[in-house]
């Protein structure tokens, strides 16, 4: 491993990107997995958790690292698709140990860890050698004292760490979307997975929710008092709102709908009445609806929220008041790509899509898939017998249903065939 550094601090790895020797990129760092030993030598650092594109998460044995350099890390190009499980002897370095409460031997002061540093010894073997470790906050200090210590000096590795934060960890994934934590978190233990959850923002929170499954989503609310729970799912899009809360016990369920505003609520409640593998079941009744008098300018201006999801985006919904699902008479569709090549000031009714009939709320997944399919959408209308907008089903929320429950664990075939078989060293 010519040409790496001697010290690799771990929280800077988050994220990098992970090459073959042709340049190629294999995924990104996720995690440092190591193996605890006895008494106080440093634990041996096996491998990284690397996420490939398909999401899923893979171990890369160390053994097949030719190089940790700043800014990437390369391998050997053999590379093994299995997706990754933790053993019982392994621990993964950012999601369990980072924030950990230790004592400083010396001292006998009580700190924690915000970083560690692996290294190879002679023997080539990387272990975690050094530990990054914070005081807590002195008198007229606004932080504590730093330190980087050896890891035999310090104890608090041997036990689980009770009430262990997640200030640290969050640090060294700030940058990662919504759906890739989410990926994280569902790795970890359901401990750490509360832990994190109780250190995100409700808006996070909620974000990082809407891409769990839905066991995963079910246990990290049911570890949150019911006024925060009630507030996060305010948060949520309505659709993804009321999944989850269609999987709570029917007291609990209700008990977070009281607590939720009523316009919320509302929504919600109305989404609930619909079967789930229904036009009306998959819908979000938060499209982008404006009036028949606004302009292309508007129309732009509107999908330009960056809290939009690319499929919500793609179109707008003419009609008349209320713009408030259920709306007034459904007028017709605007499609970005042919707004994008109007005037500004031309109004939306010049050049709306008005040939869709749109779906009805009680319509199959089947036939939703059909529409799309045949008009070559990303979104579809959601209208009533009275022809009023109820909503707007888009493509993700099709394929969420359409491919099986745990596919986000599913390997992918085509990889497994070119895997080559290895274990963990």
């Amino acid at each position: 491993m010519s040409g790496s550094p001697s010290r690799v601090y771990v929280a800077r790895l988050a994220g990098l990107p992970v090459y073959d020797p042709n340049g190629d990129q294999v995924g990104k760092v996720r995690d440092v997995v190591a193996m605890m030993r006895q008494g106080n030598q440093p634990p041996r650092v096996l491998g990284l958790v690397i996420e490939v594109f398909t999401r899923r998460r893979i171990f890369l044995p160390m053994t097949r690292v030719t190089s940790v350099d700043v800014g990437h890390v390369v391998t050997t190009g053999l590379v093994n698709m299995r997706r990754f499980e933790q053993r019982q002897t392994e621990v993964l370095v950012l999601g369990e140990l980072l924030d950990r409460t230790v004592t400083i031997r010396e001292t006998g002061t009580t700190a924690v860890v915000f970083d560690m540093a692996m290294e190879q010894w002679r023997t080539r073997d990387w272990v975690l050698s050094k530990v990054a470790v914070r005081e807590g906050a002195k008198r007229f200090r606004r932080r504590g004292q730093t330190h980087v210590l050896d890891w035999s000096d310090v104890d608090g590795f041997a036990l689980v760490e009770e009430g262990q934060g997640a200030m640290h960890i969050l640090a060294a994934f700030e940058s990662m979307k919504a759906a890739d934590l989410a990926g994280v978190l569902h790795d970890l233990s359901p401990k750490r997975r509360k832990e994190i959850a109780a250190a995100l923002n409700d808006e996070r929170l909620a974000d990082v929710l809407e891409e769990l499954p839905d066991d995963d989503q079910v246990e990290i609310l049911a570890g949150l008092d019911t006024e925060r729970a009630a507030d996060v799912l305010e948060e949520m899009s309505p659709d993804d709102a009321a999944d989850l809360i269609a999987e709570l016990p029917t007291e609990t369920a209700e008990r977070l709908l009281t607590l939720m505003e009523p316009d919320e609520a509302e929504d919600v409640r109305r989404l609930l009445t619909y079967e789930e593998r229904t036009a009306g079941g998959l819908m979000t009744s938060e499209p982008v609806i404006l009036s028949a008098d606004s302009t292309v300018a508007d129309a732009l201006a509107h999908v330009r929220n960056a809290e939009l999801s690319p499929a919500l985006a793609a179109m707008i919904y003419v009609c008349r008041p209320p713009l408030e699902t259920p709306t007034g008479r459904f007028i017709g569709v605007g499609h970005i790509q042919r707004l994008l090549r109007e005037r500004p000031s031309e109004l939306v009714t010049a050049v709306l899509d008005t040939d869709l009939d749109g779906l009805r709320p009680d319509d199959s997944l089947t036939a939703v898939s059909k529409y799309l399919a045949t008009y070559n959408l990303v979104a579809a209308p959601v209208l009533d017998d009275e022809g009023r907008l109820l909503g707007a089903v888009t493509v993700d929320d099709v394929l969420d249903h359409l491919l099986p429950e745990d596919w986000r664990d599913e390997p992918d075939r085509e990889q497994e065939q070119q895997e080559v078989d290895h274990d963990a060293p």
